[in-house]
Order: structure tokens, then sequence, then C-alpha cells
């Protein structure tokens, strides 16, 4: 065990703590001296009490904002992960039509001028002998 010699509000503290942890309790003991400084008047007992309910609070934000991103940090997950797996379906999906178009024959060329001329004179051939055979009514 160590012993360690405390100034806080113009008071000697002699503390003992573990070998290794003086300097760790003098930072301590200049935090709560710097807190007991801003409270003005009341006696040293006050600023003493003054003091130590400050640091609790601004412990008590820290642990909250410690916790805060956490829970954020979870939703944020779920839900990129929610987004992913549906990136992941679109994905399989266009693969999947991707595959079938590929496998679908070409779609035929589109007749030039002259093949539709061609086509359109061989149909009137084809009706004018049909009316030879078959007499129309």
């Amino acid at each position: 065990m160590a012993d360690v010699r405390l100034n806080i509000c113009g008071r000697q503290y002699d503390v003992h703590c573990a070998d290794g942890q003086e300097v760790q309790l003098e930072r301590l003991a200049e935090l709560v001296e710097a807190k007991a400084r801003t409270v003005t008047g009341g006696t040293e007992v006050r600023q003493l009490l003054f003091a130590a309910l400050m640091l609790a609070d601004e412990n008590q934000d820290l642990q909250t904002r410690a916790k805060a991103p956490v829970a954020d940090g979870t939703a944020e997950l779920a839900a990129a992960k929610a987004r992913a797996e549906e990136l992941q379906q679109a994905l399989e999906l266009a693969e999947t039509r991707i595959a079938a178009l590929e496998s679908a024959p070409a779609p035929a060329p589109a007749p030039t001028p002259a093949v539709t001329r061609a086509l359109e004179q061989m149909a009137d051939r084809i009706e004018a002998l049909a009316d030879q055979v078959v007499p129309s009514a």
C-alpha cells in the first residue's frame, strides 16, 4: 500500500492507495479541487459536496452519451443489413433476367424497303392466284 498526501480546499488529506495508483489519485484530487474552487461561498464541506455532485453529473452525462451511439449503431447496422439483403435479391433477379435475355433467340432484323416491296408483290400474286382458284362471291 502506498500513502499519498492530497491538498483539497486548503486542507491536507493522507490517503492510502494501491501501489502504482498514486499519480491517478493525485489527478483525481486535482479534478475535485478544481470543481470545489468553482463553488463560491459556503463551508469547505459544502464546496466539496457541490464539487462531488458536479463530477457525478458529468460522469452520468458521459455514460449516457457513451451508451447512445451503441444503440444507434445497432439500429443502423440492422438497417444496413436489411438494405444489403434487398440489394442482393435485386442483383439475383437482374442476373436471372440477363440470363433469360441471353438465352432468348435474337429478334429478327427489320425488313428493308426492298424486302417489304417484294413481300407485298408476292402477297398480291398469291391473292390473284387464290381468286383464280376460288372465284370471289
